[in-house]
């Protein structure tokens, strides 16, 4: 996808989030476990323009492993790591309308400190779940109802059966929240769900064409499916400083028949990569995919090109 202007540049363990037809980006590293900025990065998809507007309000401070996710015309974001490798857990809204960035909570009001945890949300809550805390992995499910400003932590997860694990992906779809993959000291390839009437956790036995075991891949959520992208498959030996080896390809999970696809794709192919920043875009009624900016590749070189994806089934 053609840019114009002056983007954010290339980073990675970054953050994007579709309101309308603008993407925003936050966050993020070029030199790694170390944040670049805390500029809120504005790209307009229909004009292929990047933007950084003047903001004011609650502004958070640098951070990478940050997530995002919207809601009507705000944005939500929560955790991180700062410049200091301290875990972060404040969750901030931000209105696209105004500009104006709030601090809606932080300390002991919601979920423990983390970075390179799952974020996403529905109409009404963002879910966040897992991630790095300050003393070790997480498996935890809290959901933050927008209606009156209130952190849940759902019901604990289904013990040993849903490892800790950071890079998970996370998705709603048809009333449960699924979390699938994901790196818990090695690439796992496990997926659960949330049933979130019922409030019962599943471990989800799945057929098909299964993907490889991985972690920090894109995740989004069109009808019945769940998409993914990309992603690490085998983390390099210096950790977060190197570059592992990462995928290329992309899967859809039917969460009705527990049935994977592998998913085939025309036009530019974005490569290998992984701890990109990726959101959920409709274009119109007929057109809905995933929206991918930036990441790592395999030469642990960090990316600023951007793609668009509308799947085929």
């Amino acid at each position: 996808m053609e840019q114009r202007g002056s983007g954010p540049g290339a980073r990675s363990s970054h953050a994007v989030a579709v309101v309308g037809k603008k993407g925003y980006v936050f966050g993020g590293e070029f030199t790694p476990r170390v944040p670049v900025d805390n500029k809120l990065h504005v790209f307009d998809i229909w004009q292929r323009l990047w933007s950084s507007p003047e903001v004011f309000g609650d502004i958070p401070s640098p951070r990478v492993g940050v997530t995002m996710a919207s809601i009507g015309n705000n944005i939500y974001v929560f955790g991180g790591r700062d410049a200091e490798h301290k875990e972060l857990n404040e969750l901030y809204s931000f209105d696209t309308l105004t500009n104006e960035w709030k601090l809606l909570s932080s300390g002991d009001a919601g979920p423990p400190h983390r970075s390179y945890h799952s974020m996403t949300s529905d109409d009404s809550s963002v879910y966040v779940f897992g991630g790095c805390g300050n003393a070790g992995r997480l498996n935890d499910l809290w959901a933050f109802h927008i209606s009156d400003h209130r952190w849940i932590e759902l019901l604990p997860s289904p013990g040993e059966k849903l490892r800790p694990r950071g890079g998970a992906g996370l998705a709603v779809s048809h009333g449960k929240v699924w979390v699938l993959y994901g790196f818990s000291g090695t690439e796992l390839d496990d997926v659960h769900c949330f049933d979130l009437s019922s409030e019962d956790w599943t471990t989800v036995d799945t057929l098909g064409d299964k993907p490889s075991p991985r972690s920090v891949f894109c995740t989004v959520s069109i009808g019945k499916f769940v998409f993914i992208f990309g992603g690490e498959i085998d983390p390099s030996d210096l950790g977060h400083l190197g570059a592992g080896r990462f995928a290329r390809d992309i899967y859809a999970l039917d969460t009705q028949a527990c049935v994977w696809i592998k998913v085939s794709a025309e036009g530019d192919h974005p490569g290998p990569r992984g701890w990109c920043a990726f959101s959920g875009l409709e274009m119109d009624e007929d057109h809905k995919g995933l929206f991918v900016y930036g990441g790592n590749s395999p030469t642990n070189d960090r990316l600023d090109d951007m793609f668009y994806l509308v799947p085929s089934i």
